[in-house]
């Protein structure tokens, strides 16, 4: 059996809902979808600064997990409207356009919080 690492970002909805920001399982770190959200709960109305606050979240995790940007195997990235994906795509090749994860942008209805135009799922693959 595999060890299994859980790794938190101390999000109140982490024990209500029951779930990680991350878990790594032996080579692989799985990142929870991970909204916007400023330790303060703000959360800055334009989807390129929220797509890059995602993105801080989610290198953090993978730090936390053993794992950099460059581990990171694919991306899955849900907003709210489909004109925000240049912004968002932009911040994720700021990130990502070395890497060149597979990655999916899909639209989607609605967000656990009206204010989120984004939220992002990442996995990464280490060693």
């Amino acid at each position: 059996m595999l060890d299994r690492t859980h790794i938190s970002s101390g999000s109140p909805y982490e024990p209500i809902i029951g779930f990680s920001r991350a878990v790594r399982i032996g080579h692989r770190v799985v990142v929870s979808g991970t909204a916007p959200v400023w330790p303060d709960g703000s959360c800055d109305s334009d989807p390129g600064t929220q797509t890059r606050r995602c993105l801080e979240i989610i290198l953090a995790a993978l730090r936390e997990a053993g794992a950099g940007p460059q581990h990171v195997v694919r991306t899955r990235m849900y907003m709210t409207n489909a004109a925000d994906w240049e912004a968002i795509g932009r911040a994720h090749g700021e990130v990502f356009g070395e890497v060149r994860p597979a990655a999916t942008m899909v639209v989607v209805a609605g967000l656990l919080d009206p204010r989120w135009k984004v939220e992002i799922e990442a996995e990464a693959m280490i060693g």
